[in-house]
């Protein structure tokens, strides 16, 4: 963490921010439950490039070329731009499968976590528990001594690939728009304005990228150190965005929020995994596509592992579907993962234990 950014009091402020810009993004049209996942973001612009085909998930979302790039940007101005390369690009690939396809059972990515919790979201408790735990299960192994090799430093120009791919995409976007595929309904069909979008993507990577967010290595530090420093932005955040859904008439306890799902095993299991694999991984989603941008080697691979993650995700029928209540035309719908996607979170967790023992040096 920046040095000068290492005060509770600017955390809590930084956090505060990030939350009025996920607000602003809400009420400027996109899904007010989710307005800046980075899993079902990076979910939409897979299917924008035709990865998937799933139609109520399609669009290019500009907030993800802004957290890459913020990112990115910040690292340079600040001189902490030091491309690395990854020692183990196998197995952090891997990691960004396991991290997007139990992100998309669960239906949100860590922020979307706490972004529910604030609109009130009660099947997301269950989520934070399973987070919880996950991570408490990844602090067990860090004690036993567990640790994957780390990558060294390479050119910079491994560091410019990604940032100027996506801003390559973007600028397609902009002039090329039937290139890309659009929903006409769902998730993908709401957002807001692309010059808001892409300034509030870009802050919010800047801002990330200095105070090192993460909410894995949040709650690792509290439960391993009892360092509280890494939570407070996002406890700050948390708070602002629910004293802004109660104020705008959008906070309301219920079982499952809108694109969500009561399925409370799968909701605990799936973010058991996100948790778990946050730390053996050096990151949760947030922090993966944050550190991809500032050409860290392992988050390069990882976010690319996240990227073809989504594309499976609903290309074999892994990811939930969200639960409705029962109308005048139609029954009510549990939601939830099928078998192919309970499946794949019992085996995401069973990869993670075996990569957790294999690398943990007190057998």
């Amino acid at each position: 963490m920046h040095k000068k950014l290492d005060s509770i009091g600017t955390l809590a402020i930084l956090g505060a921010v990030l939350a009025g810009l996920i607000a602003l993004l809400s009420v400027g049209g996109n899904p007010g439950n989710m307005a800046l996942c980075t899993a079902c973001f990076i979910r939409d612009i897979m299917g924008a490039l035709g990865l998937h085909s799933a139609p109520p998930v399609q669009y290019f979302r500009p907030e993800i070329v802004g957290i890459i790039c913020g990112g990115f940007i910040a690292a340079i101005v600040s001189g902490e731009f030091k491309p690395t390369s990854s020692a183990n690009p196998g197995l952090r690939f891997v990691g960004g499968l396991i991290l997007m396809i139990n992100a998309l059972v669960f239906l949100g990515c860590t922020l979307r976590m706490v972004i529910r919790l604030a609109a009130g979201d009660l099947s997301a408790v269950v989520g934070l528990i399973g987070f919880i735990v996950g991570v408490s299960a990844g602090v067990y192994f860090l004690k036993r001594g567990f640790s994957l090799p780390k990558g060294e430093e390479t050119a910079k120009g491994n560091g410019y690939v990604l940032p100027v791919i996506f801003a390559g995409l973007f600028i397609l976007f902009l002039l090329v728009p039937s290139m890309f595929h659009f929903s006409k309904m769902g998730p993908g069909s709401f957002h807001a304005n692309v010059a808001l979008s892409l300034v509030a993507g870009l802050i919010f990577g800047a801002i990330a990228q200095k105070i090192r967010l993460c909410f894995a290595g949040a709650f690792r530090n509290v439960i391993m150190i009892r360092d509280f420093k890494m939570i407070t932005p996002i406890v700050s955040l948390f708070i602002v965005l629910t004293i802004f859904n109660i104020a705008t008439s959008r906070f309301a306890l219920v079982p499952f929020g809108p694109i969500a799902h009561a399925q409370h095993l799968w909701n605990f299991l799936s973010m058991f995994a996100v948790g778990l694999a946050g730390i053996l991984f050096g990151g949760c989603p947030v922090r993966q596509v944050v550190l991809a941008g500032t050409g860290h080697g392992d988050g390069i691979v990882t976010t690319i592992g996240m990227m073809v993650g989504a594309a499976m995700a609903h290309n074999f029928a892994l990811a939930s579907g969200p639960a409705m209540a029962a109308t005048a035309e139609a029954p009510a719908v549990a939601g939830g993962p099928g078998i192919a996607g309970q499946i794949a979170v019992i085996l995401s967790i069973v990869i993670l234990f075996i990569i957790a023992f294999r690398y943990s040096s007190k057998k």
